[in-house]
């Protein structure tokens, strides 16, 4: 062999191996200082006091956590639009902030007396960059709800992600305590609504597109002081399997996020102050959730690259229960 023939055959062979210890290589994503070591949230005492319904989140303390601090997005709902419903506070606030640091631009609807929490969430998605519509109403009117979808579509012109999360609860720790009006209210808010906007929203869906529900622990174990609500809660559970055999030929898939206890503006205008303030300590990990530590299934759930395969089932988010 040639010196000019053993330099290029030398010259090959350890481009090769350079290149195979590349490949072998482990590279760590990099990460800041603050992610490292386990991550710390509030634990009880919370707050010892009973907000006003339907809540804000202004008035809570601590704040509920929504930004997702640690949570590092991919750009896995580029070019996509979202209608939250319940939209303003809490997980519908994180879920909101999390779709737009995933590129998406985000609709959410909310009650008329929420306006300042929704305008706090309108800034945080526009702080990274995101476009915010506000509607504000009630899910209760199937006519507010086809006026919803209409404005969504007119402002961006399609819907990818339908989630609904709107909620209503109010204990009552005896049957007869409840009126046939707080129940009739707890599900015109919870199942209806949810019926309403998604009967409003699949005409506009195409293949690809996600419907993301709000279930809850309730919903699979009950609670004795949550009759109405456990019981809408059991009801979307069952929407979302049922819905999901519907649109699965059309390519929609349709899934559940059900919580546990989450340190949301719901519970802080429900339960007394006492129970407020230990909101969460009976769960394994002795605290309520908070908000962005729920909205990531809602991501996972609404984007194809991660969950395509994925419809008509119930992810738990329930703090050590099993």
């Amino acid at each position: 062999m040639s010196r000019k023939s053993q330099a290029r055959s030398a010259a090959k062979n350890s481009s090769s191996t350079e290149s195979s210890k590349k490949r072998g290589e482990l590279r760590e994503f990099p990460s800041p200082a603050s992610t490292r070591g386990p991550m710390q949230q509030p634990k009880p005492p919370y707050m010892k006091a009973k907000l006003q319904k339907p809540g804000l989140q202004s008035e809570m303390k601590p704040a509920p956590r929504d930004e997702g601090s640690r949570y590092r997005p991919a750009g896995k709902l580029e070019g996509k639009v979202a209608l939250i419903t319940g939209g303003d506070s809490g997980i519908g606030r994180s879920v909101a902030v999390l779709y737009a640091r995933e590129k998406a631009d985000v609709a959410i609807v909310y009650l008329p007396e929420e306006q300042s929490d929704a305008e706090q969430t309108r800034e945080a998605v526009q702080e990274h960059g995101r476009k915010c519509l506000l509607i504000p109403g009630d899910v209760t009117d199937p006519d507010f709800c086809r006026k919803a979808v209409r404005e969504t579509m007119n402002h961006y012109g399609r819907i990818d992600v339908l989630v609904n999360n709107a909620a209503f609860q109010n204990s009552q720790e005896d049957i007869e305590e409840i009126s046939e009006q707080q129940w009739d209210h707890t599900f015109r808010t919870n199942i209806y609504g949810y019926f309403h906007m998604a009967k409003a929203a699949i005409p506009y869906l195409k293949p690809g597109s996600a419907i993301v529900n709000t279930g809850s622990i309730t919903g699979l174990r009950g609670n004795k002081d949550l009759l109405d609500y456990s019981a809408t809660k059991g009801a979307i559970h069952a929407f979302t399997k049922s819905l999901a055999q519907n649109l699965v030929q059309k390519k929609i898939r349709v899934n559940c996020v059900a919580p546990g206890p989450i340190w949301t503006p719901l519970v802080a205008s429900d339960y007394e102050p006492d129970e407020t303030a230990q909101h969460g300590a009976n769960t394994p990990m002795k605290r309520a959730g908070q908000p962005e530590e729920v909205a990531p299934a809602y991501v996972f759930l609404a984007s194809e690259a991660d969950s395509s395969y994925i419809t008509g089932e119930i992810i738990n988010l329930f703090g050590g229960r099993t």
